[in-house]
């Protein structure tokens, strides 16, 4: 699957740039995300490096069939009718798990929003795992894992230097529009 994952990448014009994340559970941000195909650029990039990422998906699509196909893509089942819980739910699959890579997109939607959500902080701190700064850049056509960001106690300032990362890299999503860059960061 490695090698097809990354002929496809190759032929749709879209360069590696990372290996996947040394450690065994982490969580990869996914920026910008503001198009379904940031799903398909990620899912296709972290398998061709030999990696398997996960995704939050609400457990009303493992139904029948659908279900292992789910499963074996990376996704994990999550109430996301529960609220606050959900950030629980999360944290506990990463107690559960040996290893597990897990993409979060904190802009939490692929519209434009001035908001980032931090739920991503809450659970890295919890489960005591790193964050990567993932990103897909449609502009240079280059994705990867990115670096990895060390959290302080404080999410609002972290959200605040992880934007401007995003920012100074100059990374453009599929819709541009739809990309709040950090210009409310001045």
């Amino acid at each position: 699957m490695a090698k097809l994952s990354g002929i496809i990448l190759k032929i749709l014009g879209w360069k590696v740039m990372e290996p996947p994340v040394p450690e065994p559970k982490c969580i990869i941000l996914g920026v910008p995300h503001t198009s379904s195909w940031d799903f398909i650029i990620s899912y296709l990039y972290y398998n061709s490096v030999g990696g398997k990422a996960s995704v939050l998906v609400k457990k009303s699509l493992f139904w029948g069939p659908l279900g292992p196909v789910m499963r074996a893509m990376g996704a994990v089942p999550v109430d996301r009718s529960k609220g606050a819980k959900l950030t629980f739910q999360v944290i506990d699959e990463f107690r559960k798990r040996d290893s597990l890579h897990l993409a979060i997109a904190p802009e939490g939607t692929r519209k434009p929003t001035a908001n980032w959500k931090s739920g991503f902080h809450t659970i890295a701190k919890a489960a005591d795992v790193p964050v990567y700064l993932g990103y897909f850049d449609w502009k240079k056509r280059q994705v990867g894992r990115g670096e990895r960001f060390e959290l302080s106690d404080d999410p609002k300032a972290d959200l605040k230097r992880i934007r401007q990362w995003y920012k100074d890299k100059g990374v453009v999503g599929k819709h541009p529009k739809m990309f709040v860059t950090g210009n409310d960061l001045e």
